[in-house]
């Protein structure tokens, strides 16, 4: 269309809809309508070393003792527990890991993210110094939330370290055993805590 052709058009008699069929576009059927699209959340894993996942779960006995699992057993048998929740998992590589045993992400646009989680299989108490290394590990990697798992029990000191924080999550043992029972329907048994413990968790 020359020029003069065009400023003698009345756009308030252009119609929408015949306008873009002329040009060939693809709409939705009508141009003020826009079809529905699944919000899709995408995360940065090149930060991280993975290894091919293990089944551990599926090799427990009907009541297993977690303690008696190797470390990279236990790791294995964390990210499944989270995926047993519904999220999507991955293990680490042993060395060179910075400090994270496993990833987990949660594609939710609203309240989903990536976490980074570290998996302790102790039989003894666990001291702050654990969760300055967990948050350490997630400003490195610009993770927005820390999971810190265990199967013993935290000094009172990491209670308070992680409400301060406000993005990290403590799992000590009798709070494993009850996800372990909760999602994935096994009866197990972790590191039974010191009397010392027992008063810090009454």
């Amino acid at each position: 269309m020359d020029r003069a052709k065009y400023v003698g058009l009345y756009l308030r008699d252009v119609q929408p809809d015949v306008c873009l069929r002329n040009l060939n576009a693809l709409v939705s059927r009508h141009p003020h309508q826009v079809e529905a699209v699944t919000p899709v959340r995408d995360f940065d894993l090149a930060r991280y070393s993975f290894v091919e996942g293990v089944d551990v779960v599926a090799s427990l006995d009907s009541r297993p003792d977690l303690t008696e699992m190797t470390p990279m057993e236990f790791e294995h048998f964390v990210r499944q527990l989270f995926e047993a929740r519904g999220l999507e998992g991955w293990t680490t590589e042993r060395t060179g890991d910075d400090g994270v045993d496993a990833v987990v992400t949660n594609p939710d646009p609203m309240i989903g993210g990536l976490t980074i989680v570290q998996a302790k299989k102790y039989n003894g108490v666990i001291g702050v110094s654990h969760v300055r290394e967990l948050v350490g590990a997630m400003d490195e990697k610009r993770a927005g939330r820390g999971i810190l798992v265990t199967t013993s029990w935290f000094a009172s000191g990491c209670w308070t370290k992680a409400r301060e924080n406000g993005r990290i999550e403590l799992i000590d043992g009798g709070r494993l055993r009850y996800l372990v029972k909760e999602h994935l329907q096994k009866d197990v048994l972790v590191a039974p805590p010191s009397p010392r413990a027992r008063m810090w968790q009454s």
